[in-house]
């Protein structure tokens, strides 16, 4: 797709004006980077980041019959949540394999907010508009309407706090308010995807530029920066977060990408429940796991696993990988079949053309994160 038919997040031109790296990434203009990597990753990890994610989708449900749609479409438990609470949730196929990992905002007895990928949006837009009642459910995609930045970090509560209209200090891991950021009625979630304390703040669009000039000099104050998707992707991927399109997509199910823990049956039946059902039965031929690298390389998405025996046979496949800036050590994930998945197991990664030796080790690989405290 040539520059000119990016699609443009409203602050695009603010990262362009502070000397970005900008690249496609599904179709968006987007900052890959500001003063690198790993420089912006530890920022996160010590003090204070700001990550423009506006290109994520925003769809609003309400009706009588926002909780029983909600409900039958994911695969969480949707009367688990109250008012100003969030849920991670997944929309599945059928078959259970995954359309998209989701959050869920509960904003009203029958009004709620769904988080969807960029990549997703108009897709998952088109599932849930095939799936509404006649009645009942009103569906709305406000994803224009939104710009939403992502402030990561253990300095992130007291930027937010400077800049809100409500006491934040009480708001609980994946609970939200609604107040105004900087006079501007908005949505302040404490959620994020980076294991560290964090806020996601959806601010009206047309506003996004000046709120975020303001963040970024407020967050010089604690040594803080904007950071890019390169150092989002590695903070994700130190703490075994999921990225749709790598690590999950349609052609692999709720339980084999790790989506068990929000996969609830006792609700009654959703889309995917039955095949979900009759798969946990069976057993599964193939599980996500972690892989730490023995050898010196990185392993890359894509990249071929065998088994540690002599003239080891395929086994399955890499879905990420990296070197991890917090910890010095090259760690991915992969699917591999259940009897190759216990930790401390040895495995292959065929690395342009020879077999690099890795294990199979415990996830979050970083464990001091901040997120809950």
């Amino acid at each position: 797709m040539s520059q000119s038919h990016l699609k443009r997040t409203p602050l695009n031109a603010e990262h362009r004006r502070l000397g970005a790296r900008m690249v496609d990434f599904g179709g968006w203009d987007m900052p890959v980077q500001y003063s690198g990597v790993i420089d912006e990753h530890k920022v996160v990890r010590t003090t204070v980041g700001l990550f423009d994610v506006s290109h994520m989708g925003e769809l609003m449900v309400s009706g009588r019959g926002a909780n029983d749609f909600l409900q039958r479409m994911t695969t969480n438990d949707i009367t688990k949540i109250a008012i100003g609470q969030a849920q991670y949730s997944a929309l599945c196929k059928e078959d259970g394999c995954v359309i998209d990992d989701i959050i869920v905002y509960r904003r009203g007895i029958d009004s709620f907010m769904v988080c969807v990928n960029a990549s997703n949006a108009e897709k998952d837009e088109q599932w849930l508009r095939a799936h509404l009642p006649a009645s009942g459910v009103i569906l709305e995609n406000e994803s224009d309407a939104y710009a939403q930045i992502a402030v990561q970090g253990p300095k992130a509560r007291e930027l937010v706090q400077q800049i809100v209209d409500i006491n934040i200090s009480s708001l609980k891991y994946y609970w939200f308010s609604e107040g105004k950021v900087l006079g501007q009625p908005s949505i302040i979630a404490r959620t994020g995807y980076t294991g560290e304390l964090g806020y996601e703040l959806y601010v009206p669009a047309e506003a996004s530029p000046r709120i975020w000039s303001a963040m970024v000099e407020a967050a010089q104050k604690f040594g803080g920066k904007p950071c890019g998707l390169g150092a989002r992707d590695t903070l994700r991927l130190e703490m075994g977060y999921l990225l749709y399109g790598n690590d999950m997509d349609e052609g692999i199910n709720a339980l084999e990408c790790g989506l068990g823990w929000v996969t609830k049956f006792a609700k009654g039946e959703f889309i995917g429940s039955k095949a979900l059902a009759a798969q946990k039965e069976l057993g599964l031929s193939r599980q996500i796991v972690g892989i730490q690298m023995v050898d010196k390389a990185i392993a890359r998405h894509g990249y071929k696993i065998f088994s540690a025996a002599e003239g080891g046979h395929e086994l399955g496949w890499v879905t990420s990988g990296t070197v991890a800036p917090s910890l010095s050590v090259n760690v991915g994930m992969a699917y591999l079949p259940p009897e190759f998945s216990a930790l401390g197991t040895e495995i292959f990664v065929e690395i342009r053309g020879e077999r690099k030796m890795a294990k199979v080790c415990k996830k979050p690989f970083y464990t001091n994160g901040t997120a809950q405290l």
